[in-house]
């Protein structure tokens, strides 16, 4: 009887502390490898016995959106909390919008404010590590790649609740009519075969902890979009999660994440709208400050003419089966690759490189699109399932030395899901080595790693295109189509009469490919007068759009322009950087972060509130651990994956530990 009774105890137990995991907390990285041959890489983390120490500090992240015309401002609380015993130190990973000029960071402690202030980068470390031993609370945001931020916040005390606010503002750039804001909310995890024990400080936050795949998460996501357009609002909805949508007026929105979203924080939050008829917000925006003024003008161009004859192309497709592919990514690659092959022509050429650790190549040259060449490749990457680590670099190196017949245009199309940490050198590698072909991108998945995706692209004087599920792909697969055989406009020219201007951005512009507007930031000086002009070919001859500068009045709501005309330097300069301390473009980008306050590689914010509140200064370092993407597998991480079971697993342990304890209540009272 005591043993019976001993076992119904101990089922019961194990049931009911299954059913709620978060009693027990604590978490550590499996075994691996030696010191020596570790690499750089995200890792599980595994339930083990609570020992005090918060775990999980990340309670919630809450999004507030204000879009104003072409101009969104967002404001992200990141929430956290110590419900453990002793003080922590929280780190925090996570994405950004690759357009994000992040402006402004605050800390609220009770009911202190601290507002953060913009300093080079390792002075802001040095201080806040300083700051942290005193025992002083902290926050510290920095930059890992332009769409990845991490966040140190030193000194949480048991109890505390500390809320992080920072702020940055984008620019919405419609394509075919269609705006789209993105919020990216988890960072992937990213192979890299870097030695841990040397990697330079700028790529630890690689070594990541991510949650096993099907875990519940650990934290709460909401965000709230307001939308103010300058047209008539068509359309709104989102593509990724469900929301509740209240028109105030024709002009006006507000967007709401539902109920059933709070912990929808493992995808892409992605929200479209269309203005009536499929308009467009151009034009020109002045802004008027106090030692310098900023320009944005954004030209419609002409809608895409059919090409009544279109020259034979040579397509060579690059596609990432590691991994990370693993599952609904890799499956809906597949589904692109074979969209994409409907569209080619028998005068077209073809092949297929697929890369993991290693690579193979369909043919040592390219191949004729017969109906029997698109089913061998077709069946070459059918065979795949996702395994391995993911070698970009010696991938394009292949590919790029592949033969070429000069009489046909060539266009390299890349599909992966970006989850590799060698972007700028991808960048220089294609920029130096692409001759006379173009590079187009397919992110597939919904957690993409968009700072490859579209650095890639615009390397390649291509486009970037998205993929968040498998429905995606025929449409994707025919706007590639469109997109590749004629360009909207070529020969772009930008013309400046009797407006006096200075450091423009872009110094030139690319052929449109995309029926987007076309992007001019600047500075002018004077008086806001004369004309500004954009001249190009098109299909159906010469196209010319002018704006009257003396028609448009500089507005403060404009404000945002300087802002984002110093984001868009940085960011053509960021993809050329090689990360040498001394390079003249890690000066120019620090000196632009400082002197417009922005988030960069080379600047970071910190705030510091200057009670001492840990009189030791002991913090334990946690790192949060991250739920992966929606749709990637545990092959992801790679290593030894923790047996952790289902949700589903926990209900039913709980209810089976109940029953037996029922039963064995009630053959005790028999018995009694």
């Amino acid at each position: 009887m005591h043993q019976w009774r001993l076992v119904v105890w101990l089922v019961a137990l194990l049931s009911l502390s299954s059913v709620f995991p978060r009693l027990s907390p604590a978490w550590t990285a499996p075994a691996a490898e030696s010191p020596a041959e570790r690499t750089l890489s995200p890792y599980f983390f595994i339930p083990s016995g609570a020992d005090g120490v918060e775990r999980l500090p990340l309670k919630s992240t809450e999004v507030m959106v204000d879009i104003a015309g072409v101009i969104a401002d967002v404001k992200v609380t990141q929430v956290y909390t110590n419900e453990g015993q002793t003080p922590i130190e929280a780190i925090y990973v996570f994405p950004g919008s690759t357009r994000a000029a992040v402006y402004g960071m605050k800390m609220t402690i009770d009911e202190r404010v601290q507002v953060a202030k913009v300093a080079e980068r390792n002075a802001a470390r040095a201080q806040y590590t300083e700051a942290k031993a005193a025992g002083k609370s902290a926050s510290l945001l920095e930059q890992q790649r332009p769409n990845v931020f991490q966040m140190n916040v030193a000194n949480i005390m048991p109890g505390d609740q500390i809320r992080v606010e920072l702020s940055y503002t984008e620019l919405l750039v419609p394509t075919e009519g269609m705006y789209e804001f993105v919020y990216p909310t988890v960072v992937g995890p990213r192979y890299s075969n870097l030695p841990a024990a040397t990697a330079p400080p700028t790529e630890q936050w690689i070594a990541n902890p991510f949650l096993p795949e099907k875990y519940p998460q650990t934290s709460t996501f909401a965000i709230k979009v307001q939308l103010v357009a300058g047209l008539p609002l068509h359309s709104v909805a989102s593509a990724s999660h469900a929301v509740q949508i209240a028109y105030q007026s024709p002009l006006q929105a507000t967007v709401s994440l539902a109920p059933t979203e709070q912990l929808g924080g493992n995808r892409d939050y992605i929200l479209r709208y269309r203005l009536q008829g499929d308009a467009v917000e151009s034009g020109l925006l002045l802004y008027e400050g106090e030692d310098e003024n900023f320009f944005l003008l954004m030209a419609q161009p002409p809608q895409r003419v059919p090409a009544a004859q279109i020259p034979p192309r040579d397509y060579v497709y690059i596609i990432d089966v590691s991994g990370s592919m693993n599952g609904f990514p890799l499956d809906t690659a597949k589904q692109v690759m074979r969209d994409l092959a409907s569209h080619l022509r028998p005068t077209d050429t073809l092949n297929v490189l697929l890369f993991s650790g290693g690579s193979a190549v369909l043919s040592p040259r390219s191949l004729p699109a017969t109906p029997e060449n698109v089913q061998q490749a077709l069946g070459f990457i059918d065979r795949e399932q996702g395994a391995g680590s993911t070698e970009l670099l010696p991938a394009l190196q292949r590919a790029l030395a592949l033969p070429q017949d000069e009489r046909r245009s060539r266009s390299f199309v890349i599909i992966t899901d970006g989850f590799v940490a060698v972007e700028t050198q991808a960048f220089d590698l294609i920029r130096k080595n692409l001759h006379n072909a173009n590079v187009f991108t397919f992110g597939i998945g919904s957690s993409v790693n968009r700072f490859l995706i579209e650095g890639l692209a615009r390397a390649g004087g291509g486009e970037p295109f998205v993929v968040t599920d498998p429905y995606q792909a025929p449409a994707t697969a025919q706007q590639f189509a469109h997109y590749i055989q004629i360009p909207v406009l070529t020969n772009v020219a930008v013309e400046y009469a009797g407006f006096e201007v200075y450091d423009v951005e872009p110094v030139s512009i690319p052929d449109v490919l995309a029926e987007r507007p076309v992007l001019v930031f600047g500075k002018w000086r004077g008086r806001p007068h004369g004309a500004v002009t954009i001249h190009g070919t098109h299909g159906a001859g010469v196209y010319s759009q002018t704006s009257d500068v003396a028609h448009v009045t500089p507005l403060p709501t404009n404000s945002a322009l300087r802002y984002l005309w110093a984001r868009h330097r940085i960011a053509m300069l960021g993809d050329y950087q090689t990360l040498d301390p001394q390079d003249e473009l890690v000066k120019e980008i620090t000196t632009l972060g400082l002197t417009y306050n922005l988030l960069t590689a080379y600047t970071s914010f910190l705030a510091v509130d200057e009670v001492v509140r840990n009189v030791d200064g002991q913090n334990t370092s946690v790192k949060q651990p991250l739920p992966l993407p929606q749709g990637v597998t545990n092959l992801a991480v790679g290593g030894a994956v923790p047996t952790v079971p289902e949700p589903e697993t926990y209900a039913l342990m709980g209810i089976v530990g109940l029953l037996l304890f029922w039963m064995w209540t009630q053959r005790r009272e028999s018995v009694s």
